[in-house]
């Protein structure tokens, strides 16, 4: 009887684990409930990339700002934070991409977008490293900012020659 228990109990641990994994999964942490919102009613790949895109572009000015202007309490927890946030973005904006040439939708504009974007973003943070102001505080996450924007350019010069050609029209 005892080991029954202890198999129940095991059984319903493992499945409140899963419940909560699968809870978060549905709301990305990094993303406000309005702009999760926005993502999940986004009606095509391409419209969620620009979401992505934008979302990363907004909290790598803020990081910036916060640079800027310090918050009187928890500067650094908010810098690690915007840089975390950007990174989701990029890498989420990423997998969409991906996503969305392994199913052949029509994500050119998304890849154009991630493309172009990516590059802004990779020599503004390259000038956040550069800058140095108080980059030991989050050093580690830029570093990683750093790698997956690079990433991000590298998949989308990938996905340019991967992605579905535009229509063409014809004439008749």
């Amino acid at each position: 009887m005892k080991q029954f228990r202890r198999f129940s109990f095991a059984v319903i641990v493992i499945l409140v684990c899963v419940a909560s994994a699968n809870a978060q999964t549905l709301k990305k942490d990094y993303l406000s409930d309005y702009e999760a919102d926005k993502i999940r009613d986004a009606e095509t790949p391409n419209e969620r990339i620009k979401l992505f895109v934008q979302f990363a572009d907004e909290r790598l000015k803020k990081f910036q700002y916060e640079l800027d202007h310090p918050s009187a309490s928890r500067h650094s927890e908010m810098l690690n934070y915007l840089m975390n946030s950007y990174i989701g973005c990029v890498d989420d904006a990423s997998d969409l991409i991906q996503e969305g040439i392994e199913k052949q939708q029509n994500v050119r504009a998304g890849v154009d977008l991630m493309a172009n974007k990516a590059k802004e973003f990779l020599e503004t943070l390259k000038k956040i490293s550069a800058d140095g102001k108080e980059i030991e505080i989050y050093k580690l996450n830029l570093d990683d900012a750093i790698e997956g924007t690079q990433d991000a350019i590298n998949d989308a010069e990938k996905a340019k020659k991967n992605v579905a050609p535009p229509p063409t029209r014809r004439k008749n």
